[in-house]
């Protein structure tokens, strides 16, 4: 007995399952595609085909699968795709999911046939599909011409040149023009290009008619954010164009709900846009007329918007017509703002600031009741739309009641000041009038007197009424050990503010070893700081033996070389970027050995802290260069002295190969550049000829022009050797 046929419903909640399955586990989508393509066909019914159509729109839009898998479904799917697109009654919302999957292929499609050149159907396929696309752009439905924009938006991001130098290693989904190789078969980049640039003219077209369609004008700015931050090559064209679309064009028609909705909605998608573009790329030359677009905007839609709400200015009307009430643009005075003075007694600061006689307000607790942000959000607010008038009463009755209060009070008796000898408790003596000392007075006659009897007056008189004199403890006594580990506490805190700081903008010329530290608040001065601190701190200290005399200067030497290592941890962090730093230490050095070396020629144990660091920092970032690099040469062309252990290390570089270049390059910069080290580079050269056969050819080069015997002698020196060789070689046979 044959099974009943199950009813559409029944169906699509099966395929409701099967999408349920695949958003659990997107392993699964490769199979569901496969097993629904031949139930969504175009031959199918529209119920089927709106579900398919949404299901492979939201399957080549997740991120849940990866690109290349992506890639490979789009090959399955792009048949049904065109069968379906290209149905001149196809249902409005099966071409919509059918759209929008196109235009997730699209760039799938592009980088597949820029790495198969032999599968032209699939081209073909992608290529009809665009062509239809395009051609109902114009006539199709609203919602589908939506879909268009989002279409043609991804051909102009696929068919155009990329921000990212190498596509093939970065993002795999930024597929661009920069991928398609010059001879390409099947692709043409020109024409591509310009195909892009058409499609562009065709979505701009919408602004620069300073459209009306609200949707599809908001559609277009919403595609253009992306194309300017990474097509660079569009972005002065759509800014441009942006800049002069004007939103409020419908403002000059009668506003009626609709047009207010439609200018509300396109006023704010288009500063929206200025906005996010300004934040984005502040450096842009176009910032300054996008601020003043959107200023000009929101000035525009206040003036526009708040005329309407209000009321009409007052007509002439004739004679027995009952004049309708007039707007007038003069604000009602405020109300006499009553301030009563305070009673007599005790008083707390709010009495003083409360001028309100309503028990109910003078009592509401509003740190109970209101937030902390809403109460300062109200604050603000109210301030800043009182009357300037009334805010000045306020403040001088505020003023008033202070003075009041403090012309209530009555004066203490100053004990230090009051007159001797007298007993208050005798009412018929008559003490004479004494001038109170005042504090300078007190303070001499303090420092002057007796060290008891300063005591006696520290203490409190009169039972007790007075404060004794309050002194601090005396700070504890710091061993060589914590103020060693403090020390290094304060330095690590200064290379954490040294890091937070940018590289000044405009680098000015620097006044040289003899420059003020710190001058400025910026990278550099905190470095000079830093490097003085590490090589003249300790001046003339590194000579003393370590003894119990000397723990403080031991202290200070580890001090200093704590700042070393973390200067030498700072520069090999990013040596690129951070050359100028260690240049700079590296000069202090430089000049502290040679301070050294000046004021205590007889002492020859004196640490030399040039040359030690110099190396540390050559073997450090050596291993990292490359080919190309540039800093070595840079780094040794700066440095105030180099001597042969420095160059020693240049050459190691030529063990490798790929390095030889550089080491020869930056050698032969110093002989042209350096003439008192000349002949040092020339000598380290000839090492490298004489001991690496690969850097043979370039240092022969080099060699030729500075020392030509060397050259020939050298090549008949090989010569006889090899000739010695191959006689004895003869021998052996013989």
């Amino acid at each position: 007995m044959a099974t009943a046929q199950l009813s559409v419903q029944d169906q699509i909640r099966q395929l409701e399952g099967a999408r349920k399955l695949v958003l659990g586990n997107a392993n699964y989508y490769t199979q569901v595609i496969q097993a629904t393509l031949p139930i969504i066909g175009p031959s199918a019914q529209v119920e089927f085909r709106r579900w398919g159509a949404e299901f492979l729109a939201e399957a080549f839009a997740t991120p849940a699968i990866a690109p290349g898998q992506k890639e490979t479904l789009s090959l399955v799917v792009l048949e049904t795709l065109k069968l379906l697109v290209e149905d001149p009654n196809q249902d409005v919302l099966v071409l919509r999911g059918v759209i929008q999957a196109a235009a997730s292929i699209y760039p799938l499609a592009l980088r597949w046939i820029i790495n198969n050149s032999y599968d032209t159907h699939t081209w073909e396929r992608m290529t009809a599909i665009k062509t239809r696309i395009l051609r109902i752009w114009d006539t199709a439905p609203l919602n589908v011409r939506i879909c268009c924009i989002k279409f043609a938006q991804r051909v102009v991001l696929a068919q155009t040149q990329s921000i990212n130098p190498e596509p093939r290693r970065g993002d795999l989904l930024d597929i661009s023009l920069v991928m398609i190789p010059s001879n390409h078969p099947i692709l043409d980049a020109p024409k591509l290009e310009a195909e892009a640039s058409g499609l562009l003219d065709r979505m701009l077209g919408v602004l620069q008619d300073n459209s009306s369609d609200a949707l599809i004008v908001d559609a277009t700015l919403n595609t253009l954010s992306i194309l300017v931050r990474n097509r660079p090559t569009t972005s002065n064209r759509i800014v441009n164009t942006v800049l002069n679309f004007n939103p409020l064009k419908l403002a000059s028609s009668p506003l009626t709900p609709r047009t207010k909705v439609l200018i509300k909605s396109m006023e704010k998608t288009t500063r929206m846009l200025l906005m996010h573009l300004s934040r984005r790329n502040p450096q842009n030359p176009l910032v300054g007329r996008m601020q003043q677009q959107i200023e000009r905007l929101m000035r525009s839609r206040a003036e526009i918007f708040d005329e309407g709400s209000r009321k009409r200015a007052l007509v002439e009307q004739p004679n027995g017509v009952e004049t309708k009430r007039q707007r007038t643009g003069v604000v009602p005075p405020h109300p006499q703002l009553e301030i009563t003075p305070l009673k007599p007694g005790p008083h707390t600061l709010a009495d003083v600031f409360t001028f309100t006689s309503n028990d109910g307000l003078k009592h509401f607790d509003v740190s109970n009741n209101v937030p902390a942000h809403i109460a300062a959000r109200i604050s603000v607010t109210t301030f800043a739309r009182v009357d300037p008038q009334l805010l000045d009463r306020a403040i001088q009755g505020v003023r008033d009641r202070l003075t009041t209060l403090y012309e209530a009070q009555q004066q203490p008796v100053n004990p230090e000041t009051a007159p001797l000898d007298v007993e208050e408790d005798e009412d018929d003596y008559e003490p004479d009038f004494y001038t109170a000392e005042d504090t300078e007075q007190i303070l001499n006659k303090l420092d002057s007197s007796p060290a008891d009897d300063r005591h006696e007056l520290e203490k409190p008189a009169l039972g007790g009424l007075a404060l004794p004199t309050f002194h601090l403890p005396p700070p504890p006594t710091l061993n060589p050990e914590q103020a060693a580990k403090v020390g290094q506490g304060s330095v690590t805190r200064v290379f954490g503010t040294m890091r937070t700081l940018e590289d000044p903008a405009i680098k000015k010329a620097k006044a040289g070893i003899n420059r003020l530290a710190a001058s400025s608040y910026d990278r550099d001065s905190w470095i000079t700081v830093i490097t003085r601190l590490a090589t003249r701190a300790n001046a003339g200290l590194d000579n003393l033996e370590e003894d119990e005399d000397s723990k403080e200067a031991i202290s200070t030497i580890r001090l200093s070389d704590t700042i070393r290592e973390q200067l030498f941890n700072y520069v090999l962090e990013d040596f690129r970027k951070r050359i100028e730093v260690a240049v700079s230490w590296l000069s202090e050095e430089w000049y502290n050995d040679k301070v050294q070396e000046q004021s205590s020629p007889t002492l020859s144990d004196i640490p030399a802290h040039y040359e030690k660091w110099t190396l540390r920092l050559l073997d450090g970032f050596i291993p990292y260069l490359h080919s190309q690099d540039k800093v070595l040469t840079r780094f040794l062309s700066e440095l105030p002295e180099l001597n042969p252990a420095i160059f020693s290390r240049v050459q190691t570089l030529c063990r490798d190969p790929s390095l030889v270049n550089l080491a020869l390059t930056t050698l032969y910069y110093l002989v042209m550049m350096r003439p008192p080290i000349r002949d040092l580079a020339l000598d380290v050269i000839q090492d490298i000829w004489t001991d690496y056969e690969d850097a043979r050819p370039i240092a022969a080069k080099y060699l030729q022009r500075w020392r030509p015997n060397f050259i020939e002698a050298a090549q008949q020196t090989l010569s006889g050797n090899e000739g010695a060789v191959g006689a004895s070689a003869t021998t052996v046979v013989t």
